[in-house]
């Protein structure tokens, strides 16, 4: 680990060793000009070098030609090592949370760099964040969400999503004007547009800090979903409200017909954004459909077809969160049908791998951009923002679970509720929307505002949300996968609820989904998906299914045991105690026998002998006999006897009822007075009946037999 962080600090000192390069150029070197910006960092400008005519060189350094890539590798390096030091830095990854840690590594490079050049540290640029590092992180929660479970509550989810921010942004704004109409000495010139606007982005709740928190808690399916669900559409409704607040701050003058134009622009961005992604999906799926030939290049479609989407909304002003969740969504079941298992493995690992260098990037700069010289401080408004974030959160959450509870069968309780709304974790959408607001006056109050409620939220609430759920006992996911049986079980009720829904003329979720399942087997199934890929059984898809969820790893399945605790190999004493005890046991075992039963004798006496020997069973064969094996202990007199060393197995004959012949040997006045029966003559009999067992059934051993049993019965 000492190693690791080692490294760490070299990595951030060719960082800073380029850049103390370029605010000191060579004299002889003219000044810059025409400086290509590097990928998504504000950094001073650099001295770009001059052809002139000079002697050969035998070794020469011409760092600005590759300025740009390897500033940015040395960056991917940098938060590549920090997140490994992190997971080998012992119990601490079971205390803090691994984005915590990466924004405190951010701190220490940025106060480093600060230090050295006493300016500003280079930061991350608002179009870098969206074009470049939320797209990944998107993507890979969109192809692996659980369908059945996203659906199931996306009415919830929607719920909260929608109508929960809509809550957030108008009563923070509104909060916050108030606020600022107190204290009009230091805020009277924050207009009301400006704190509905700072309350838009505000209440973006970050799927990046939330995913990265909660998938290392393992909760039970639903409040991961709902929570998930609810971060990951959220940001798509606190984007398209903040470019709305921020068009009517351009306007002159605000009226009645703007706002309803601008409820009108939230649906079309919307349903645009859900529009394009299923078009792109779609084609995609399409797409890998004609890959049999050249299954190297199949997952490449996957990212360009999903990517293109997002460009294409943000193109056209249309939600890219919305675009490219519902396109990976989409082309997820088809494509996964087209390609082969090493495509689909190669799919997963890039997506898991860009995901999380994209996350690691995101929480380094969060903390590198902290040090900053814009900032400005405010004791009401900044105490007032973070205050009025938890208290409009946790109400909404409660006035609308309190609604959403009396539809929902499932309801969501109250332990589930409190880590709704403790959850409302803030990220780097925050950061990046709070730059792109226009200069104004208080910009910079808005700037410091924010980086104090995301370090608030990340670090106070993210370490605390994991104690706290283990107090409040909140139910974990489920540790393992489902099985083949479980899965059929699950689509046999699917069946037998859209049935029920049919026939009772209600149409619910089942049957819709019902509806769309044939419609997707009629038509969908059979033009995107190869016809030698095509699954003749649903058990068979239901199989496969399982198959890669299984090869995914831990995502659905944690493992059972916890990977931080280490095992110590056993001494040769201990090996030598556990054999010798499993030895012992296992020729108790051998050496137990257990006493035979029947049906008519299912309670055994505490007294009967252990030591009889086991039952051994003879079968004949008959079309009209029934076979019954009897096991009776005799009662003579209301004194139990035991039959010592002997189990006798019978099979008597049940044919229609025959007169029963008296045995020569058993005396008449005992048969007829049902008088006690000498026991050395019952068993000398039976040793000379049981030899005669072999003999074919109807005999007249057999009848002598079924009279001596009879003869039992009666007495």
């Amino acid at each position: 680990m000492a190693a690791l962080w080692t490294l760490s600090l070299l990595l951030s000192a060719c960082l800073l060793w380029p850049t103390c390069l370029a605010l000191t150029p060579p004299a002889e070197l003219p000044q810059p000009h025409n400086l290509p910006p590097s990928l998504g960092l504000n950094s001073s400008d650099v001295s770009l070098s001059v052809d002139l005519p000079m002697a050969l060189r035998v070794f020469s350094v011409d760092y600005h030609h590759v300025q740009a890539p390897f500033e940015i590798v040395l960056w991917i390096m940098l938060a590549s090592l920090a997140k490994l030091g992190f997971h080998w830095s012992g119990r601490v990854p079971a205390v803090v949370p691994e984005s915590c840690l990466l924004i405190m590594v951010g701190l220490l490079v940025g106060g480093v760099i600060y230090g050295v050049r006493h300016s500003a540290p280079p930061t991350l640029s608002a179009d870098a964040f969206f074009l470049f590092l939320l797209p990944p992180i998107v993507l890979d929660a969109g192809y692996f969400l659980p369908g059945r479970l996203f659906f199931e509550n996306l009415g919830t989810i929607l719920w909260y999503a929608v109508l929960g921010t809509l809550w957030n942004v108008l009563g923070i704004g509104l909060s916050l004007y108030g606020v600022c109409l107190l204290a009009q000495s230091s805020l009277g010139d924050v207009s009301l547009l400006h704190c509905l606007l700072f309350g838009s982005l505000i209440a973006a709740v970050d799927p990046v800090a939330v995913l990265s928190v909660f998938q290392e808690m393992h909760v039970n399916e639903q409040l991961h979903i709902l929570v998930f669900g609810e971060s990951l559409l959220n940001d798509a409704v606190t984007v398209v409200l903040y470019k709305l607040f921020e068009s009517f701050l351009r306007l002159p003058s605000v009226s009645g017909l703007d706002v309803l134009l601008g409820g009108c622009r939230v649906v079309v961005v919307g349903l645009g954004g859900l529009f394009v992604g299923l078009f792109f999906g779609l084609v995609a799926a399409l797409t890998s459909r004609f890959t049999s030939r050249a299954q190297v290049i199949a997952p490449l479609f996957v990212f360009l077809y999903s990517y293109l989407s997002y460009l294409t909304s943000e193109m056209l002003h249309l939600s890219g969160i919305m675009a490219i969740v519902t396109c990976a969504v989409t082309m997820k079941q088809y494509v996964e049908a087209n390609v082969s298992e090493r495509s689909n493995t190669s799919i997963q690992y890039f997506l898991k791998m860009w995901s999380s260098v994209s996350e690691t990037l995101i929480f380094i700069f969060l903390g590198v951009s902290t040090i900053q010289d814009v900032h400005m401080w405010s004791w009401p408004f900044v105490c007032s923002t973070l205050l009025l974030c938890l208290i409009w959160r946790a109400t909404g959450v409660l006035l609308l679970t309190a609604v959403v509870n009396k539809l929902r069968r499932n309801t969501v309780t109250f332990r589930d509720q409190f880590i709704i709304a403790y959850g409302g974790l803030r990220g780097a959408i925050c950061f990046s929307l709070v730059f792109l607001i226009d200069d104004f006056p208080k910009k910079r109050l808005f700037i410091t505002t924010t980086i104090v409620v995301i370090l608030f939220t990340v670090f106070v609430q993210g370490m605390t949300i994991k104690p706290l759920v283990e107090l409040l006992d909140v139910k974990r996911k489920k540790r393992a996968l489902p099985t083949v049986s479980e899965e059929i079980h699950s689509r046999l009720i699917d069946h037998l609820l859209a049935g029920i829904e049919d026939v009772v003329g209600y149409w619910g979720q089942h049957y819709w989904k019902d509806k769309f399942e044939q419609f997707n087997k009629k038509y969908l199934r059979r033009f995107l998906i190869r016809e030698d890929h095509q699954a003749r059984s649903s058990i068979l898809r239901v199989y496969q299914e399982l198959e890669r969820r299984e090869q995914r790893g831990d995502e659905e399945a944690p493992p059972l045991v916890d990977p931080r605790s280490h095992s110590r190999p056993l001494l040769p004493e201990e090996m030598d105690s556990i054999r010798r005890i499993l030895s012992r046991n296992l020729q108790n075992f051998n050496n137990k026998q257990t006493p035979a039963y029947s049906r008519h004798t299912l309670h055994q006496d505490a007294t009967t002998d252990r030591t009889r020997k086991p039952l051994y069973r003879h079968q004949s064969l008959g079309e009209r006999y029934t076979y019954i094996t009897q096991v009776e202990d005799a009662e003579f007199n209301g004194c139990r006897r035991v039959r010592a060393g002997l189990s006798r197995s019978h099979t008597v004959c049940a044919i229609s009822p025959r007169p029963v012949l008296q045995d020569s040997s058993v005396p008449a006045a005992s048969a007829q007075t049902g008088g006690p029966v000498d026991p050395q003559s019952s068993a000398a009999r039976e040793e000379q009946i049981s030899p005669q067992h072999q003999q074919p059934v109807g005999r007249a051993p057999k009848k002598q037999l079924s009279f001596v049993l009879e003869s039992e019965k009666q007495q």
